[in-house]
């Protein structure tokens, strides 16, 4: 037993020391070409005080002084459990004796329509991963939790980006890499580390609650996987990285595909020309289903489930070029506009009446409206200075004239001549002068509030609100899809 259990130990010593190892390595090579440095890289382990956990950041401990890099570790305080208070303190102390900084992120959890509690949690806590000041987040996820993940996505429907679950290592932009380290050792080896080490940890209670489907799975179910295949949960972790490969290749295809379709629109980023992808859906039609999936994780959108997939490329490929198409999607609305399949921000639809007291900025429901003093340009500061000026939304029927020698013009021609999005024209603020419409931002001032040459105005600048990211978007498909997160680890 004891000769079994060091062997374990030292199979969770050479994982972390191999990530590490690699982490670093590469952190040394880009510096040295990018930006020297003498500092070592941060890692940050993600510490909930479960066993999992505490036995990486214990490890992690064991390995600072042969390794070029500082630990830190982050917890975050869901609020969930009783004991939530309690392993704050638990983390804190263990972190003291082992002389780790810990920061503590309290965040409040509250359901939101289709997702449970375990679900909203598992976002708050990688958005508050994913803003660590650290190069590298080291997560204790192991082999079966893979494995349980897999089963969840098969059961599912998830296609190829679904199974492949959990990456051992990911970046995306400019935020921390996730390191998973343990991920291809098995909980029995995690469980003989922290008896071999005498390492202390809590038990999170919902663990044992089988109304948790990750639970009911692993308690239920997975005992007689184990019994009827031996080689559980090795197969699955193998099949997990062969699903890998296969969405890395299906990414790939898009990417080729993506080369005579997508542009990058300069309002909406990435879009794809609807006649191009109509071309494709028509002659290929599961390359365009792959070109659409792919179109939206770069939004950093869920996977749609096939039958919001349908819809979606039903509204894309049968409306009409500018029509109206608003298909709302992980928070966020899929559009069309000029030609131009494009993913923007949910449409605010809110009638709004705000005064103007002389404010640089100030904020609405749909943007900010800005307002640069200017001289010779812009609304009058001597026109609109008895007001009261205020920032009102759409009605229907405005008109503005925009020079002398043209005609008033509908609001509503002159959203479409700009360009303006149908979407953003609920949202768009119009500036009134007592009962007269003054100006449009971006549209114009009207000729009776324009500046003279050298007198005082105010040149309007309007900000749509861009659209929030979602917090689900802080991990890549595969991450994300499980529908309830690992144990407390």
């Amino acid at each position: 037993m004891a000769l079994a259990r060091g062997a374990q130990t030292e199979s969770v010593d050479r994982a972390v020391r191999s990530a590490l190892t690699e982490f670093t390595a590469t952190v040394a090579a880009t510096s040295a070409v990018h930006a020297p440095t003498s500092s070592a890289p941060v890692i940050a382990v993600a510490l909930s005080g479960g066993r999992d956990s505490m036995v990486l950041m214990d490890t992690l401990a064991r390995l600072r002084g042969a390794l070029p890099f500082t630990l830190s570790a982050l917890h975050v305080h869901h609020g969930l459990s009783r004991h939530a208070d309690h392993w704050t303190e638990f983390c804190a102390s263990q972190c003291e004796q082992r002389g780790i900084p810990l920061v503590i992120e309290r965040v409040t959890i509250s359901r939101r329509g289709g997702m449970s509690r375990e679900a909203v949690a598992r976002e708050a806590r990688y958005r508050v991963l994913m803003g660590a000041r650290a190069d590298a987040v080291a997560l204790a996820h192991h082999a079966d939790d893979q494995a349980e993940t897999v089963l969840l996505q098969l059961l599912r429907g998830a296609g190829p980006h679904g199974v492949a679950a959990m990456p051992a290592r990911r970046r995306r932009g400019r935020e921390p890499l996730l390191l998973r380290p343990l991920l291809h050792l098995p909980a029995a080896a995690i469980a003989a580390c922290a008896g071999a080490r005498a390492i202390h940890f809590v038990v999170d209670e919902s663990n044992v609650d089988t109304a948790i489907k990750r639970n009911a799975l692993r308690h239920d179910i997975v005992p007689a996987l184990r019994e009827a295949f031996p080689g559980y949960p090795a197969t699955l972790v193998r099949a997990a990285r062969h699903q890998a490969e296969a969405a890395e290749l299906l990414d790939e295809l898009a990417r080729l595909d993506a080369a005579a379709i997508a542009c990058d629109d300069a309002v909406f980023g990435l879009a794809l020309d609807r006649v191009a992808f109509a071309a494709l859906a028509t002659s290929h039609a599961a390359r365009a289903r792959n070109l659409m999936r792919w179109f939206l994780r770069r939004h950093d959108l869920l996977l749609p489930s096939t039958a919001r997939l349908d819809a979606i490329m039903a509204q894309c490929l049968h409306a009409r070029s500018d029509s109206r198409v608003q298909l709302r999607h992980d928070g966020a609305e899929i559009g069309m506009h000029r030609g131009r399949i494009v993913v923007h921000a949910p449409t605010v639809a809110q009638t709004f009446a705000f005064p103007w007291r002389g404010e640089s900025a100030l904020a609405l429901p749909g943007g900010t409206l800005l307002f640069g003093a200017a001289k010779g340009a812009g609304l009058c500061a001597s026109r609109i200075a008895d007001g009261p000026v205020v920032l009102r939304s759409r009605h229907g029927g405005e008109r503005l004239q925009l020079a002398r020698n043209r005609p008033r013009q509908s609001v509503a021609t002159l959203f479409r001549t700009q360009g303006i999005p149908a979407w953003e024209r609920g949202s768009w603020p119009l500036v009134w002068c007592g009962e007269t419409l003054a100006a449009v931002p971006k549209l114009g001032v009207d000729v009776a509030f324009q500046a003279g040459e050298d007198a005082p105005g105010y040149v309007l600048c309007w900000l749509p609100a861009p659209r929030s990211q979602p917090a689900a978007a802080l991990l890549p498909a595969p991450d994300l899809a499980p529908s309830q997160p690992p144990a407390r680890g």
